[in-house]
């Protein structure tokens, strides 16, 4: 099925300029909603369809708004198209019906950026957490947070206002306290920003080690699928391959890489160097080691470039079917986050090695995709420029009520980006140009 939709003060006129009911009811004269009919191009039936027409303001954008249901294929829904065109629509830009729900306030700045979360989610913790955003979890809380400051400022402001006045204290200790409870509360919310963004924008994590330490088997192994080649024979692996998987709710980009090592071979070489790139852009490497070969010079090698990335690094000591796993990573010159021992071939101990690479990529936090999360980098920013004018003003609250009234507008300003109050119009355009057209 392919669909149609206008959106505006003419869109249950164009879409009813070519519709003919089956019963013979006029859509913009009837009170129904969905109509069965057909749509007609120079009074001949090109398609079998149905009309939905939503009126102003229950519809998603808050405007008229008339969905053409059509058959799927490319020549019934091009045709609707054009007809629409040519009665005086025009196409939608990037993410336009979002951004009219937006614009005419039936959803905020956050749960808008939820509807594209949503359809690009990779797990089922990120659609949780973003249907969790678009249902109001997190804008609960930001309107929760202006709410109880702009009563802090208001009550700032009647000393500006009325200096004259024989006022009370200013801040007094409930004052102090709601403002203290609300600067934790920001605190906390930004502590959630590196699990939400990692919901939403996931992780890399690349394996890497010498030859034939079995990268490729516990590609498979944490995939659960023989997706990579898996031989004997050193340097199997020429490219770089990528999957992705769910730890902890993250979504990560699982990337074998070629065996590192000085090689002339020369296809080999590229994949080594593909591999080298892999690793500085991961978010964390897991390094295999041959448990049953025991360290060798290539390893340590290995582990001393590890050790220059700013990247966290576990250490996988592979085959412990054939070898246990050492105690710790002697000889090796990296320290490691974590170690682990697994067979991949046996399928052994890889939940002990999903865990702790959940732990590093999450820093020991646990996601909880149903809690108000701050997902983006504008997000974060806005709220912790919100957190220090709160705090700037709680490290000396005897200023002057002019100084104590402008950090907590400046606060309220700040908070207000998030939720599309305040937001400057270039991050605005930034945000619905990443939408896909029809949303």
């Amino acid at each position: 099925m392919g669909i149609v939709r206008l959106s505006g003060p003419r869109a249950l006129e164009i879409a009813a300029a070519h519709f003919r009911s089956s019963r013979g009811k006029d859509p913009l004269n009837s009170k129904a909603r969905v109509f069965h009919g057909h749509w007609i191009e120079a009074g001949q039936p090109i398609d079998e369809v149905l009309l939905h027409c939503m009126r102003a303001p229950h519809s998603y954008t808050r405007e008229d708004v008339a969905e053409i249901n059509a058959h799927g294929g490319a020549g019934p829904v091009n045709a609707i198209l054009e007809a629409c065109l040519a009665e005086g629509a025009r196409l939608a830009g990037p993410g336009e019906f979002t951004l009219r729900a937006f614009l005419n306030g039936r959803i905020d700045l956050v749960q808008a950026e939820a509807v594209i979360d949503q359809i690009r989610a990779r797990t089922k913790a990120g659609l949780q957490a973003a249907a969790a955003a678009s249902t109001g979890t997190l804008s609960r809380a930001l309107y929760s947070l202006r709410e109880r400051l702009a009563h802090a400022l208001a009550q700032v402001e009647a000393a500006v206002d009325f200096p004259e006045e024989d006022l009370p204290e200013l801040v007094t200790p409930a004052l102090l306290a709601a403002l203290t409870g609300a600067a934790d509360e920001m605190q906390g919310l930004l502590d959630t920003a590196e699990a939400g963004r990692l919901c939403r924008e996931g992780a890399s994590v690349a394996i890497a080690g010498r030859p034939n330490v079995g990268k490729s088997s516990l590609f498979n192994a944490l995939l659960r699928d023989a997706r990579a080649i898996v031989s004997q024979h050193a340097g199997t692996t020429r490219d770089r391959i990528e999957e992705y998987i769910a730890i902890g709710g993250v979504p990560v980009k699982l990337v074998d890489t070629a065996g590192l090592r000085e090689t002339e071979d020369e296809v080999e070489r590229i994949g080594v160097e593909m591999a080298r790139q892999a690793l500085e852009g991961a978010q964390a490497v897991l390094f295999v080691v041959d448990a049953h070969a025991g360290i060798q010079p290539e390893d340590q090698s290995l582990a001393a470039q590890l050790a220059t990335l700013d990247v966290p690094a576990l250490l996988v000591w592979n085959k412990t079917d054939l070898a246990p796993a050492p105690e710790g990573a002697p000889d090796l010159p990296a320290e490691f986050v974590s170690v682990c021992g697994v067979s991949a071939r046996e399928n052994a101990g890889i939940a002990a090695l999903e865990a702790a690479l959940e732990s590093v990529l999450l820093r020991g936090a646990h996601l909880d995709a149903g809690q108000p999360m701050l997902t983006r980098m504008h997000q974060r920013d806005a709220m912790r420029r919100a957190h220090e004018h709160l705090s700037r003003l709680l490290e000396d609250t005897t200023r002057s009520p002019e100084f104590l009234a402008l950090d907590l507008r400046e606060t309220l300003d700040a908070l207000g980006e998030i939720t599309g109050e305040t937001t400057p119009d270039d991050i605005l355009e930034t945000i619905f140009a990443s939408f896909c057209i029809g949303k």
